[in-house]
Order: C-alpha cells, then sequence, then structure tokens
C-alpha cells in the first residue's frame, strides 16, 4: 500500500534513464504502470523487475509520435486495468549542435519526440476523462510534464532542445487553465538527474558518478521520481499549472516570465526617447538568469 494504490499511470519513455526509475518508484507506491517504450526488450526489463519487486506492470510500445498509434497506449492501460489515471510524459532524445551547425533534421526529430510526443499520448488520455467527467464520473487525473533547465533559461548548443522542452513548460501552463473544469491537473518537473543523455559527456560523467562511500546518491533518479510519485497521487488535486525544479534533495518552483512592473509615459513613445526609457527599465529590473553555458 502506498499513496498511489490503485492508480493507473502511463511512463513514456520508461525502458531506461529517468523514465525507468520513475516506474519502479511509482510501482512501489502501488500504481499499475504502462511502461511505454520503442525498445521492447527493455521495457520488458523494467515490467520484470517490477512485478518480481510485488507491483504491477506491462509493457507497451506505442510510437508517442504518431498520433493514432499512441490511442494504443491509452486504450492498454483502460483494457488491462479500467481507467487510467496519469500521464507521464517522460520519453526525449538529444540532437545537440550549435545553432549555425543545426539542420533541419535535428531541429525535427527533437520537436516530434520532446513536444508532439507530449501532446499525442497526453489529447487521447483527455479525451477519455472529459467523457468521464460529462457522464457524471468522478475524475482525479493528472499530466506530468517533463520540461529542462535548457528550456527555463537556455542552454548553448542546445538551441532545438530549449525550444521544444520551452514550448512543454507553456503547454502545461495551457493545460492547468484549460482542464481544470473536468478534474484534471497539470504540472512538469525540470529534473537533473544522472541518466544516459546527461552523462554522455565525459566531464558531467564524472561529475554525477554514484558515490563509492554509502553517502547520498545526489545525482540518482529516483531522487526526482519522488516528486513525481506525490503529484500523480489523489494528495496533489491542489497543485496545477506549476513548474517544479528537483535536484538531489532539493525541489523547487520555476518561477516563469513575468511582467515587470515598467515604465509608462502615457502617451506614444518617439524612437529617440526609447533608449532612456529602456535606461530606466532595466536599472530597475531583475536580471534574467544565466543561459547554461555562458
Amino acid at each position: 500500500m502506498g499513496i498511489l494504490n490503485e492508480r493507473v499511470v502511463i511512463i513514456t519513455g520508461a525502458g531506461g534513464g529517468l523514465g525507468a526509475a520513475h516506474a519502479k518508484v511509482l510501482a512501489a507506491e502501488g500504481a499499475r504502470v504502462l511502461v511505454n517504450d520503442i525498445n521492447e526488450d527493455a521495457a520488458r526489463k523494467v515490467v520484470d523487475e517490477i512485478i518480481t519487486a510485488g507491483g504491477e506492470a506491462a509493457v507497451n510500445t506505442s510510437d508517442i509520435t504518431n498520433y493514432e498509434d499512441s490511442a494504443r497506449a491509452v486504450q492498454q492501460a483502460i483494457d488491462t486495468w479500467g481507467d487510467v489515471h496519469c500521464v507521464l510524459n517522460n520519453a526525449g532524445i538529444n540532437r545537440d549542435r550549435m545553432f549555425a551547425s543545426m539542420t533541419e533534421a535535428d531541429w525535427d526529430a527533437i520537436m516530434s519526440v520532446h513536444l508532439k510526443g507530449h501532446f499525442c499520448i497526453t489529447s487521447h488520455a483527455v479525451q477519455y476523462w472529459r467523457n468521464q467527467s460529462k457522464a457524471g464520473n468522478p475524475v482525479s487525473a493528472r499530466i506530468l510534464n517533463t520540461t529542462s533547465g535548457a528550456g527555463l533559461q537556455g542552454s548553448i548548443g542546445q538551441s532545438n532542445y530549449a525550444a521544444a522542452k520551452a514550448g512543454i513548460a507553456a503547454l502545461t501552463l495551457n493545460q492547468a487553465a484549460e482542464l481544470a473544469r473536468y478534474g484534471i491537473t497539470a504540472n512538469a518537473v525540470a529534473p537533473a538527474a544522472r541518466t544516459g543523455m546527461t552523462t554522455a559527456v565525459e566531464a558531467m560523467a564524472t561529475r554525477m558518478a554514484p558515490p563509492t562511500d554509502g553517502s547520498f546518491d545526489y545525482w540518482a533518479p529516483e531522487n526526482v521520481s519522488s516528486l513525481l510519485a506525490w503529484l500523480a497521487s489523489d494528495q496533489s488535486a491542489e497543485i496545477t499549472g506549476r513548474i517544479f525544479e528537483a535536484e538531489g534533495g532539493k525541489i523547487s518552483i520555476a518561477d516563469g516570465w513575468r511582467t515587470t512592473e515598467g515604465v509608462d509615459k502615457g502617451a506614444r513613445w518617439q524612437p529617440a526617447e526609447v533608449g532612456e526609457a529602456m535606461r530606466t527599465l532595466l536599472a530597475k529590473e531583475v536580471p534574467a538568469q544565466k543561459v547554461y553555458g555562458t
């Protein structure tokens, strides 16, 4: 018994890395987990580990970038366990290049997996939840999206990835505002953890290596999974439209774009006047966080 007892959760990209950690932690809290990954062998390994530990899980290989195929994941969860309560969008890839060297294929691949991938399965789940709500059935549903610090403040060499992750953050705000009427919450998490993506660079692999002295494993992906487990539960019903950052033992809220006090002339600015207005404006406003890598 845990905080997710009998709640049905779909996790995308759950055959490894953060997704696998999420699947195991949520299952340990009682969730019935549909482990989605295009690599069936990887997904099967995670499912077998969950079942061996006494949990419930099933393999799904739907292509999250294909709208029709992604519907199969939602239907499988319903057919297997009778309902679905949460979609945790985790799947992602990297195609890192400086903007001047980026190809159209680099751009399209990232947008497809990250941004469209966050849309497809969630769209089918939302239609199911909306129909349940309209039929008078109680709905306590969760959309959990994965953004990134790159999307919140930019990242050198990752303009495609940063743009997609920024889009996911904005998507989360829209989902929260539009879907609350149906009993659906939407939140996003920007994780910092040891995965195949983050340790591809040797320096990062060294920095994020597990400790050998038995001390707290700061970069363990399970640290992030604990936050997502709570957000997937009934206990988080009052939390929506938030972007969280999770790193080690720290949970924080990313306070995004916000309109400042500004300067107001009360009339149209003449072009020659804008320079002085800009100096006044910038002198009293809080500077933006620096772009990663600068």
